[in-house]
C-alpha cells in the first residue's frame, strides 16, 4: 500500500525538506500541501490522505484545533504532529485532539518515517523523550487532595470555561463563545486554578483528562 501524505506547515522550506526526504520512500506519496488550518481541511477533503504531517504553529488556527476538526470530519485520517514544541502542554493537547503521533522537528529522519508508517496502519508513535511524559503521568498514582476535589466545587460557568481551556481555546475564543469579556474569562480561569490548586495549563489539561471532562 502506498501511504498518501498531506503536508501541513506554513513554512515552504520545511515542506520542501519533507518532500526531499519522503521522495526516497517507495511506499509513500505526497498528495497535497497546506500552509494553514483552513487549507488543511480543504486539502484533506480533496486528496483524501492516509496520514497528515501537522505543524502546531499555523497562521489561522493551531494545529491542535485543525487536528480536532479533521478527526471529527475524517476519522479514518491519521495525524502525526511534526513540531518544534516539546513541552507537555502541547503534547497532551495534541493527543487529546486525536493525533496518532508526535515527533519533534529535531528528530532523525528515520524517526519521522517510522511515525508515518505506524500512523498509516492505525498505530501510535511517540518520540521517546515525549513518551516518557505519558508514562510518568499514567503511573503518577499519587493524587493530592486538591486533585480529588469534586467538580461540584466549580460553578456551572467555571465548568464551561474549564472545558474550553482544556480543549485548547484561547481567552478571546472562550469569551466569544460564551458571550462574556476576556477579562471575565481570565477571572474564571484564576478561580478555577485556585479552587483546583493547579498552576499551569498543562496541569489543567491532565486534570481534565483524568476527570473525564475531555476525552484522551
Amino acid at each position: 500500500m502506498t501511504i498518501r501524505l498531506l503536508l501541513v506547515d506554513d513554512h515552504a522550506v520545511v515542506r520542501s525538506g519533507l518532500k526531499m526526504l519522503i521522495s526516497g520512500q517507495k511506499d509513500m506519496e505526497i498528495v497535497g500541501e497546506a500552509a494553514s488550518a483552513e487549507e488543511a481541511m480543504t486539502e484533506t477533503e480533496r486528496v483524501q490522505p492516509n496520514v497528515i504531517l501537522m505543524d502546531i504553529g499555523l497562521p489561522d488556527k493551531t494545529g491542535i484545533e485543525a487536528t480536532r476538526a479533521i478527526k471529527a470530519r475524517f476519522p479514518d485520517v491519521n495525524v502525526v504532529a511534526l513540531t518544534i514544541h516539546e513541552d507537555e502542554e502541547y503534547f497532551f493537547q495534541m493527543l487529546n485532539a486525536g493525533a496518532s503521533g508526535y515527533v519533534p522537528k529535531r528528530a532523525a529522519p528515520e524517526e519521522l518515517i517510522t511515525a508515518i508508517k505506524a500512523a498509516a496502519i492505525g498505530e501510535v508513535y511517540l518520540y521517546p523523550s515525549l513518551a516518557k511524559l505519558l508514562v510518568r503521568d499514567f503511573f503518577n498514582t499519587e493524587r493530592t487532595a486538591e486533585e480529588k476535589v469534586s467538580l461540584d466545587g466549580l460553578t456551572e460557568r467555571e465548568r464551561e470555561v474549564l472545558t474550553r481551556l482544556a480543549e485548547g481555546a484561547s481567552n478571546d475564543e472562550i469569551a466569544e463563545a460564551l458571550v462574556i469579556s476576556p477579562k471575565t474569562v481570565e477571572r474564571h480561569r484564576e478561580n478555577i486554578m485556585r479552587k483546583l490548586s493547579l498552576h499551569s495549563r498543562s496541569e489543567l489539561v491532565r486534570y481534565a483528562i483524568r476527570k473525564g471532562i475531555i476525552k484522551a
